[in-house]
């Protein structure tokens, strides 16, 4: 019986289809063309075609069958193998194939423009085979099995893959050009984690008062945002306080603070980022029932309606 999830969903080939291709065709139009070698087995390959005039994707596909080995014996068997082959054979191909219609000098001659654009296509192609399921391949398959044999943070071994790239295309196509890499790839990583994730819409708000009836009940009759309190003390002092949670979108956050600031001077509140919350927010004007309750004098031990993250 086949093993669910072994296969591909079609959602899921459709992002490692595109994510592939949008790979395939950033190696052509930007990065190949402006000798941009943006780490990796990509970087590799472009700086050796520099040399003896192999075809880059057929460089890339030899360099990483050993890689796809690999992974298939430390990360996944044979759910990673299908995903990993099927990106790496697309990736590779596409970018002799499509080679043969794009100019061979780019879409552009300016170095400035092919790091930034090549920095966000290949972003956007990252982030696309990873929401199929996929994998970055080459060094990065590597660098994860190094990280769950040594323990080393997968940072670090990047950066030495990386950094090792980056120094030999220094040596080959000068320092200029290695820095509008090293440039490239953090753009990259940036991109790629906006694909995956999406936009920081929310922040998560923490608030540490003394007041905190008078401030949940400002926060829901102002601002529509449901709270969720609890417990807490303070280690220094040992005195107990109440925490409050919500979530709120970025236009809404000065009028937060200035809320809290006006019914508590002393609250502490820290803001995080979040890229989503589900379920039970309230909108400002919406009708909704709720227990009254006494504020400024007695602090009651129930919370208001949560909101998405409680």
């Amino acid at each position: 019986m086949k093993r669910r999830g072994l296969l591909p969903s079609p959602g899921e080939l459709v992002f490692l289809t595109l994510g592939s291709l949008l790979m395939g065709f950033n190696v052509d139009a930007f990065l190949a063309p402006a000798q941009l070698a943006t780490g990796g087995l990509t970087g590799i390959s472009i700086i050796v075609n520099h040399w003896t005039g192999w075809p880059i994707g057929l460089m890339m596909l030899v360099l990483n069958i050993p890689m796809v080995l690999l992974g298939y014996f430390y990360l996944g068997r044979m759910r990673f193998l299908t995903r990993a082959a099927y990106v790496v054979l697309l990736y590779n191909i596409s970018v002799d194939v499509l080679a043969r219609w794009l100019p061979p000098a780019g879409l552009t001659s300016d170095i400035l423009l092919s790091a930034l654009y090549g920095a966000v296509v290949g972003g956007i192609g990252t982030g696309l085979i990873f929401r199929g399921g996929g994998s970055s391949t080459g060094t990065g398959i590597l660098s994860r099995i190094l990280q769950r044999r040594t323990g080393i943070p997968i940072s670090q071994i990047y950066l030495a893959t990386d950094g090792a790239v980056i120094i030999a295309a220094a040596l080959t196509f000068g320092w200029d050009k290695a820095l509008y890499a090293l440039g490239a790839i953090f753009i990259w990583g940036l991109v790629a984690d906006y694909v995956l994730d999406g936009p920081s819409t929310i922040h998560l708000v923490f608030i540490v008062t003394d007041r905190s009836p008078d401030v949940a009940s400002a926060l829901l009759d102002e601002l529509g945002l449901g709270v969720t309190t609890w417990t807490a003390q303070g280690e220094f002092t040992g005195e107990p306080h109440r925490v409050l949670f919500c979530t709120v979108g970025r236009p809404d956050i000065h009028t937060l603070q200035a809320t809290v600031r006006q019914i508590d001077p002393e609250a502490f509140v820290a803001i995080g980022h979040g890229h989503q919350a589900r379920g039970g927010t309230l909108r400002l004007g919406a009708e909704f029932d709720r227990p009254r309750r006494e504020t400024g004098r007695q602090e009651s031990q129930e919370a208001a309606p949560p909101d998405g993250g409680a």
